[in-house]
């Protein structure tokens, strides 16, 4: 379901996911409000800014393996890889300047990858369960750089300095996470939801942390044949504001970077740590088809419904997915098949 801890593959069995997703950002948001990008492009003794986010993809390829070691324990470790493109429109003096409307952020590169696990606490049949309960724990590695830099400026005195911070590989930070996961079913209804927090701890090494997180997934399934099902989902996202500021951002005899200043990063509302986070809702569509025994096709689409953000920045408009898992049970499964399967009746060690 492409929920962390959402779903498992059999005792004694490998699961492999790959996962590559678009999301599409595009319009500025104040709170609730919709933001006109002219309104807060200008000059920036007057308290405007020099550039501002029109436009952002974010592609994003997961690799995940996991395993479940027994009944009630599971756990694996997922991959990332970034690609990001932003698309940022100038003031009318940086138009003159540089004879261009805009110019596009670029980054990409390995993000954060995160180590996961699931312990079942309850469990109404230790067989086949119609109800149980989980605890997720999970630790995100720094993995993905956070030096990343704005080499596509027009200006090359610009080309040398960070990217903002959404544009970033990774957060910089080891991020633990917990969760509580319920899981129910009664033919062909499978339903549950899960609730994630995920703490920032300490400062990464350039000085800032990002907003701690909270997620909250409601799902069900109906499953139409034997290899179909639709699914639908209503995901709740909170995150707080970055707190500190990057080290590279700070300028001036205050210490801190000045909106007012041409020469400072804040000529963007994206270097500004107060314009991030905020709390969304979203809507989860999918099906789910299995082609063949043990590999399984995930597509799903989402649409905000919901969208209350530190601003100005970019909203989501929609996020794709499409998954391929495939299961590989080990010779201790009941669902292995190789030649040196064990005899009908004996334990397969």
């Amino acid at each position: 379901m492409n929920i962390p801890g959402g779903g498992v593959p059999e005792t004694w069995e490998f699961r492999f996911k790959v996962s590559p997703m678009l999301m599409h950002m595009e319009g500025l948001r104040d709170g609730t409000d919709a933001i006109d990008i002219d309104s807060i492009l200008g000059m920036p003794a007057a308290g405007k800014y020099m550039a501002a986010p029109l436009s952002m993809d974010m592609r994003m390829l997961n690799l995940t393996v996991g395993y479940s070691f027994s009944d009630d324990f599971f756990a694996g470790i997922m991959a990332m890889w970034k690609d990001n493109r932003m698309d940022m429109k100038f003031n009318a003096a940086m138009q003159t300047l540089t004879g261009l409307s805009g110019y596009t952020m670029e980054s990409d590169g390995l993000a954060d990858i995160m180590l996961m696990a699931k312990y079942r606490l309850f469990a109404n049949d230790p067989l086949m369960p119609t109800r149980q309960a989980s605890l997720f724990l999970g630790l995100s590695i720094p993995t993905g750089s956070i030096d990343e830099r704005n080499t596509t400026h027009p200006l090359a005195m610009r080309q040398t300095e960070l990217l903002p911070y959404g544009m970033q590989l990774g957060s910089g930070t080891f991020d633990p996470a917990i969760g509580i996961l319920y899981q129910a079913s009664r033919s062909p209804w499978w339903w549950g939801v899960n609730a994630m927090y995920t703490a920032r701890i300490e400062d990464n090494d350039r000085g800032y942390r990002l907003g701690n997180e909270t997620r909250i997934d409601f799902y069900s399934m109906y499953q139409i044949r034997y290899d179909f099902l639709l699914q639908a989902q209503l995901n709740l996202h909170h995150q707080g504001r970055i707190r500190g500021e990057a080290d590279e951002a700070l300028t001036g005899a205050s210490g801190h970077a000045v909106q007012g200043d041409p020469t400072s990063p804040y000529m963007s509302p994206l270097w500004d740590p107060n314009n991030y986070g905020g709390t969304q809702a979203f809507a989860t569509f999918g099906v789910q088809w299995q082609p063949a025994p043990l590999h399984v096709i995930d597509a799903q689409f989402s649409l905000p419904l919901y969208r209350n953000l530190n601003g100005p920045q970019l909203e989501t408009d929609y996020r794709i997915m499409l998954t391929w898992f495939y299961e590989l049970p080990t010779r201790r499964s009941v669902r292995y098949t190789g030649s040196d399967a064990p005899a009908p009746g004996r334990l397969g060690f």
